[in-house]
């Protein structure tokens, strides 16, 4: 049953926020925004009426990531946007979807997004779960991201995995690298947490430098990293597709889609985008093979909580653990009881800072496990069902993508990692800062231009893998 504003905080706390909100103006219809004169409230806008919020104790609004987290990571706001440019036609604009040329296993699209791949049934396929990470990983984190997994498989007897996009700064290489060991996914985020706008150089000295930073201190081959998600899931145009295609990147997670009653497939970029483009912007080209993983925004029906493409950006800390898996139960039915799109479910650390979400979640995922036909999957992993789609019955036996008896496993890695004291010199920051790896200690923090840590003054070059280059 749907949750209700009635139900959760009541008329009178309704009616209370209304008051507090009659003086703010929402700068969009929907969506979350800092209070000028506290960083932490934030005001929740919904269809252009505003709701005054509060971040749970102890954390601060941030208004770039728009979610509650830690004092020195939140950004105060309001922060000025810059309104994405009108993008003019262009010659090598890409097209609408042509499903005659387009085909498996190399193309999928569909005019909306919304079609299955194969044309199957959707009662007849599996419903895939992907659950990411989003962060740093870390002594704050890591047990708690590995608690939404233990003890829990899928219908094969196998666990269940997820997939984690590593930020650089602050993380810990061990815990990366057991995370690669037990066979989760390990995709790049980037170095900085914070950055707009940039050349190709830069997006190559971010996401192909953190590729290499994973490799040199967590044992992550780069053969192994498949994918990539940039931060505040702000695509950077065509250019940040270009270093997919010249770098040898399989799939992207970045672009957000609105709230829809039918959700959107993952798709190649083959064709044209079928949904809107919340950050304005997504590439406007054609990259033919590269394939989208878009992050359709959750919400119920009556949008309590808001929508969110970021588990944690919907407001859900005033719920208690059972309102909160209800609130998941409705969002998940639309997935479920529709075209069985993936349900993902992207997290930052700050859901786990809340113990109603964290159980909340943790009640949805002993749900999940005991619904027939739902499995938890990688991004990789649910690639290779949707380039080559097979019904329920059809994987009945072994599906191989899926099984682990045989999967190749890393080196383990090691009990006790090394400690690094690291100098570190930002751009307003020259300060010492602890790196855990299992490897040798590098000379200084590795950071753009040097992912080895080498401390030299000559960047490093990262060869292209696009043979026409």
């Amino acid at each position: 049953m749907a949750l209700t504003k009635e139900k959760e905080i009541g008329d009178c706390e309704m009616k209370r926020k209304r008051r507090q909100s009659e003086d703010y103006v929402c700068p969009v219809g929907s969506g979350n925004f800092a209070d000028p004169k506290s960083c932490r409230r934030f005001y929740q806008c919904v269809e252009g009426t505003p709701f005054l919020s509060r971040c749970p104790s102890s954390l601060f609004f941030d208004d770039i990531q728009k979610l509650c987290t830690f004092k020195n990571e939140a950004v105060c706001g309001p922060v000025a946007t810059t309104p994405a440019p009108v993008v003019v036609d262009e010659v090598d604009k890409a097209l609408k979807c042509d499903s005659a040329k387009c085909q498996l296993p190399n193309c999928f699209c569909s005019r909306d997004g919304t079609l299955i791949p194969g044309g199957l049934n959707p009662k007849e396929i599996p419903q895939m779960v992907l659950i990411s990470m989003s962060d740093t990983v870390n002594a704050n984190n890591y047990g708690d991201f590995h608690k939404v997994f233990e003890g829990r498989t899928n219908p094969n007897g196998c666990p269940v995995l997820g997939t984690f996009f590593v930020a650089h700064e602050f993380t810990n290489y061990q815990n990366v690298q057991q995370l690669h060991y037990e066979g989760h996914e390990i995709a790049t985020y980037s170095i900085r947490k914070n950055f707009d706008d940039l050349s190709y150089e830069e997006w190559v000295q971010e996401q192909i430098g953190m590729r290499e930073i994973l490799q040199n201190f967590a044992n992550v081959s780069k053969l192994d990293v498949f994918g990539m998600r940039s931060p505040h899931l702000k695509p950077g145009w065509n250019t940040q597709y270009e270093v997919l295609v010249d770098y040898g990147y399989v799939w992207d997670s970045s672009a957000a889609v609105p709230p829809l009653k039918v959700p959107v497939w993952p798709y190649t970029l083959d064709y044209a985008i079928p949904h809107e483009c919340r950050s304005g912007t997504c590439p406007t080209r054609s990259f033919p093979g590269i394939w989208e993983f878009p992050l359709n925004s959750h919400y119920v029906n009556s949008f309590d909580g808001g929508y969110c493409p970021f588990m944690d950006q919907c407001v859900l800390h005033n719920m208690d653990e059972n309102d909160v898996l209800a609130w998941l139960k409705e969002d998940f039915a639309r997935y479920y009881d529709g075209n069985r799109a993936p349900y993902l479910m992207a997290f930052h650390t700050s859901w786990f800072q809340q113990k109603s979400l964290v159980r909340g979640l943790q009640l949805f995922m002993d749900y999940l496990t005991q619904t027939p036909d739902v499995w938890f999957v990688t991004h990789t992993q649910a690639l290779f069902w949707i380039t080559e789609p097979k019904t329920i019955k059809e994987m009945s036996s072994v599906y191989q993508p899926w099984e682990c008896k045989e999967r190749v496993v890393p080196p383990q890695p090691c009990n006790l990692p090394s400690s690094c004291p690291l100098s570190f010199k930002g751009a307003n920051v020259t300060e010492t800062r602890y790196m855990a790896t299992c490897f040798s200690c590098p000379k200084v923090y590795p950071w753009l231009g040097d992912a080895r840590g080498a401390g030299l003054s000559v960047k490093d070059v990262y060869k292209s893998e696009n043979p026409s280059l």
